[in-house]
């Protein structure tokens, strides 16, 4: 995979939104905004980082998930790591 997209991570944010019940609906512009304002928390965060690391097999550091406070800083880490991979 060269390229990790928007629509992949918005379905791992939905997939993890739907374990806690929660049945989110991200505005067109969520990639800028803070994850705090879609309503995750810092463990939905580390559970989108552990999806990540799964899927594409890629390692993220726990530095890299603190700095990860918007959907589009997510995008930019993996498709970096991609990118280097």
């Amino acid at each position: 995979m060269k390229h990790f997209s928007e629509q992949q991570l918005r379905d791992i944010m939905h997939a993890t939104a739907g374990e806690t019940g929660d049945t989110t609906e991200f505005p067109g512009d969520f990639l800028d905004q803070e994850f705090s304002e879609l309503d995750f928390d810092s463990l939905a965060v580390l559970e989108i980082a552990t999806r990540i690391q799964q899927e594409l097999q890629l390692s993220v550091s726990d530095e890299a998930i603190a700095e990860m406070k918007t959907p589009r800083n997510v995008l930019d880490f993996v498709n970096g790591k991609l990118t280097v991979a």
